[in-house]
Formats: C-alpha cells, sequence, structure tokens
C-alpha cells in the first residue's frame, strides 16, 4: 500500500536523492542539502502549526509501506510572493492601429509582474519512474488538495500551480538562452540555484522593467513560450482535470506556464465529503481517495470503503496506514 504522509527532518537523504533524478529545471528541488534541509525543518514546523499559518510549506512524502521506499515528493506552499516578490512574465497582446496606413497589429509582449502575491501554490510533484505507473503520481498530487480540504481556511482562495517549462535535446532552456540570458548574463543553473537559496534581490536588479516584444526574439524561446516540459505533461494533465486552467503567467526563467483555480472548486476538494470513521470488513470493490481530517498527522491512502448509515468503514489495514482509530473523521473523495 501506498501512503502519503508528513516530510520530516529524517527524509533528507530520500529528498536529495529526488531532486537528483528530477533533472534540470525543477527548481523546488534543488539539489542542495542545506536548502533541502530548511525546507524539510519549514515542513515540519508547518504540520505542528509553530509557523504562521501564511508561512506554512507542507512537504508531502508517498511511501511504500512493504518496502519503505519514498516514492515521490509533492508541496503545498501556503501562500507566495509575501515575504518576497514572487515574479513571472505575463503574456499580454498589444494592438496597435495606423489610420494613415489602414493597418493593424496585434504584438505579443512579456511583461514583468508580481501577481501571485498571496495564493497558495501547488507544486514540487515528483514521483520515481518506477512508481509512475503504480497510480503514485494521482494519489500524492490529490493528497495535497485533501490537506487544503482538512482545514481550508489556512489556505488562499486561489490555488495556483507553476509548470516546468521546455527544454531541449540537449536539456537546454529555449526560453532562457533566448530571454532570460540576455538580462542576467549567467548560466541557467547559478539562475536556477539563486531562486532559492537568495532573496531574490538579483531578480529585482536586474530583470527587464519594460515589454519584451516575443516576435524579437528568437524562434526556439517564442515557441517555448508557455510550453510545458515533457516530463511535466502528466501533471499538467492531472491539474486540468481538477479544473485549473493556464492564466497567461508564465515562469520568468524556463517559459512554462501557471495554471490557477478558485480553491473550493477543485475537483477533489469540491467532491471530498466528511464522515465518522468505522472499522471492519470492507468487500473488494472501487477505492476512494482516504485522508485523514486533520493538517497536523495528515495522511492519505487509495483503498476500498463501504459508505453508509452516517459512517464509512475501511480495513484495520486502511486504518493503520491513515493512523486513526474508529470514530474519527475521515475525508473521502471519488
Amino acid at each position: 500500500m501506498l501512503v502519503v504522509r508528513p516530510a520530516g527532518e529524517a527524509d533528507i537523504g530520500a529528498l536529495m536523492e529526488l531532486a537528483q533524478l528530477s533533472g534540470r529545471g525543477f527548481t523546488s528541488l534543488p539539489e542542495d542539502d542545506e536548502v533541502l534541509g530548511e525546507r524539510l525543518a519549514l515542513s515540519a514546523a508547518s504540520f505542528a502549526g509553530t509557523v504562521p499559518p501564511q508561512e506554512a510549506w507542507y512537504t508531502l512524502m508517498i511511501e511504500d509501506l512493504a518496502t519503505g521506499i519514498v516514492a515521490g515528493v509533492a508541496g503545498v506552499r501556503a501562500a507566495v510572493g509575501l515575504q518576497r516578490p514572487h515574479f513571472s512574465f505575463r503574456v499580454v497582446t498589444l494592438a496597435q492601429y495606423s489610420s494613415a496606413t489602414k493597418t493593424r497589429f496585434d504584438h505579443q509582449a512579456l511583461v514583468l509582474v508580481n501577481e501571485c502575491g498571496g495564493w497558495t501554490e501547488v507544486g514540487s510533484l515528483f514521483v520515481r519512474r518506477e512508481y509512475r505507473s503504480s497510480g503514485a503520481g494521482g494519489l500524492l498530487a490529490r493528497a495535497r488538495y485533501l490537506l487544503i480540504a482538512a482545514d481550508p481556511h489556512k489556505f488562499s482562495e486561489t490555488v495556483m500551480a507553476e509548470l516546468r517549462g521546455h527544454f531541449d535535446e540537449h536539456d537546454r532552456s529555449p526560453f532562457w538562452e533566448g530571454v532570460g540570458y540576455k538580462f542576467f548574463r549567467i548560466p541557467f543553473e547559478d539562475a536556477d540555484r539563486m531562486i532559492t537559496s537568495t532573496d531574490g534581490q538579483f531578480i529585482l536588479d536586474l530583470a527587464p522593467r519594460h515589454p519584451i516584444y516575443a516576435e524579437l526574439i528568437d524562434p526556439a524561446a517564442h515557441a517555448a513560450i508557455g510550453a510545458v516540459h515533457e516530463a511535466g505533461v502528466p501533471a499538467m494533465a492531472l491539474l486540468e482535470h481538477e479544473g485549473f486552467t493556464r492564466s497567461q503567467l508564465i515562469d520568468m526563467f524556463d517559459g512554462g506556464p501557471t495554471v490557477t483555480c478558485p480553491r473550493d472548486t477543485i475537483a477533489t476538494i469540491r467532491k471530498s465529503v466528511r464522515w465518522t470513521c468505522e472499522i471492519g470488513h470492507v468487500p473488494e470493490g472501487a477505492a476512494m481517495l482516504l485522508a485523514s481530517d486533520s493538517t497536523a498527522n495528515f495522511r492519505a491512502i487509495r483503498a476500498p470503503v463501504t459508505l453508509g448509515e452516517g459512517a464509512a468503514r475501511i480495513s484495520e489495514e486502511a486504518a493503520a496506514a491513515l493512523a486513526i482509530e474508529p470514530g474519527a473523521t475521515l475525508l473521502v473523495s471519488g
């Protein structure tokens, strides 16, 4: 059985391994022991409720209970852009008309913006390749929404996700090469590292302050605007299934899209129902998404459940995986 659980400081080794497997451009999983250690410490404090709600950053691990292998990681950041700006490019259309020549042109342009302040971000979703066909990615992705559903007032009314941008066959970012490098003059790896290890002042110092006309950048960079990394296509499909749509915001480094959805219309949250837990025999049947109704002790699994007469009956194995007792409140989502 796979279980989604809070990450702890003891998970540093597994998290570093996942960071190494995730590859270039996965900004939220840098190959940096210090940064990852701080991330795990903040996650532990977030689950314990010892940091202000708007500063909470929850890291979730999905573990194979049979082997103890940590199969993947995901995160929920309660609010972005409050302690420091969260910059993006907005893709805008600029219309120009000349009465003298009776011609009109619509130009696509990139404008640096800071529009996401206070939004909740779901991200850092990465699953080991050998577990991707087992449904681990879907379980881990949807568990993030049940974490939000367990205490929605700790999170923003707008939820966002940033997808990794397109990288070419040489594992290079065309968008960075054609746009970002022109302003920052550092390798992508250095910019990627500085996003998570500095306060972002270098962005304020060096980022373009005027619109960039897309027609003036090279074709490969233009084609990468809003394009999703090959490895992120399944994640994009999961997000769209939940109701996320493109926002016309893109990552200012790799050009990947930002998608958004109102918190209470996310499909998993909208379909979630609270039940009183009952433990006993459960006939084999279609599995549902189950989670403990607690941020502090959050756990989630997929397992068969019998619903009726005000209670949700789950097996002893499922109850053990969720670490809940009879009479506890259980979140169930179809």
